[in-house]
């Protein structure tokens, strides 16, 4: 059975490249049937794995010599610097050298590499982040989560489309229900764009359910459709919120002997519910719409959020869920 092959670029990301590589043997580690390749500067790769012990072998390394940073123009750099690890990763991933890669490096450059060197599903007008969300519910994807800042009528459409592949396809949801993100529940409300789209939604075959308010987010839909803008500043706050909600708790038990005695006693629920919200944990967004896996990694990745992207990377394969969008669009 051929093993599932993983890219991953070394340099990306703030913590580059050392938790990138302890990210990686990490995942060997739980997921032994997989093939991992690092691309980025190789000599500092190789004697960081030294440094640490780990077994060389373990791991292919393709030397990139160059890096592309967060404050660079995201067109000119993939233009520019054909030698930085994700130009190489992603004309790696074209030539079919693997079956997924994987960066947390600048956004706006992932979306741009994989737009002109991978290329997008015949029919997609824009990919789309999908970041899964931990709910009261199981899970919420919310798409876009930050590539697209300014969206069409078509852009929505289609983003509810691949949102409702993708919790269909990696959690077995039969009909992923949909909404729309809005500042109302009523049709009237939003801009031009986003009125259109709802009026499209609901003659689709999809699960829509309407809009859903801020409110809703974690609690109306399998799906939240929106634009990047919108949607990164939601992530974003959404995962700094689960730090403050633990600080408070923190302070709360830690006042007197009281409080420290009922800590104890719920003390394990608290940590499965820090768990459940840890981004280090649940990260990992797929670009959706473009004819390979790419998934983006948020920039303060450390070696858990690594680990735990690489082990969701071979899990979409497995869920061949760049074929099943492919298809989907192939037949409308």
């Amino acid at each position: 059975m051929k093993r599932n092959s993983i890219i991953i670029d070394a340099m990306g990301g703030d913590n580059a490249p050392y938790a990138v590589v302890d990210g990686c043997y990490q995942a060997l580690n739980e997921v032994k049937d997989i093939q991992l390749i690092l691309v980025g500067q190789k000599d500092r790769i190789e004697e960081y794995i030294k440094e640490k012990g780990y077994n060389r072998k373990l791991i292919e390394i393709v030397h990139a010599g160059e890096v592309i940073t967060n404050n660079e123009s995201p067109v000119s750099a993939i233009k520019s610097k054909p030698d930085s690890s994700l130009v190489r990763c992603f004309n790696m991933l074209k030539g079919k050298e693997a079956d997924a890669m994987i960066s947390a490096g600048n956004s706006g450059a992932m979306l741009t590499g994989a737009m002109l060197l991978v290329g997008r599903i015949k029919g997609v007008k824009r990919p789309a982040l999908g970041a899964v969300l931990p709910s009261p519910n199981g899970k919420t994807l919310l798409i876009d989560a930050g590539l697209n800042t300014n969206c069409r009528t078509e852009n929505y459409v289609q983003f509810a489309k691949f949102g409702s592949i993708y919790m269909n396809a990696l959690y077995d949801i039969k009909e992923p229900s949909v909404k729309l993100l809005n500042i109302g529940s009523e049709e009237a409300k939003g801009n031009e764009d986003v009125k259109e789209a709802f009026q499209i939604l609901k003659n689709t075959d999809l699960n829509f359910l309407g809009n859903a308010e801020g409110s809703e987010i974690l609690s109306g839909a399998d799906v939240v459709a929106t634009n990047g803008f919108t949607g990164n500043a939601i992530l974003k706050f959404y995962e700094s919120c689960g730090d403050l909600f633990f600080r408070f708790l923190n302070n709360a038990f830690t006042k007197n002997i009281m409080t420290k005695a009922s800590y104890l006693m719920v003390k394990k629920d608290l940590k499965e519910l820090k768990r459940s919200v840890d981004p280090d944990i649940h990260g990992g967004a797929p670009v959706l719409g473009i004819n390979e896996l790419v998934i983006k990694s948020h920039g303060s990745s450390i070696h858990k959020t690594f680990k735990n992207v690489i082990i969701k990377a071979d899990r979409l394969i497995n869920k061949k869920i760049v074929s099943r969008i492919q298809n989907e669009f192939d037949e409308s």
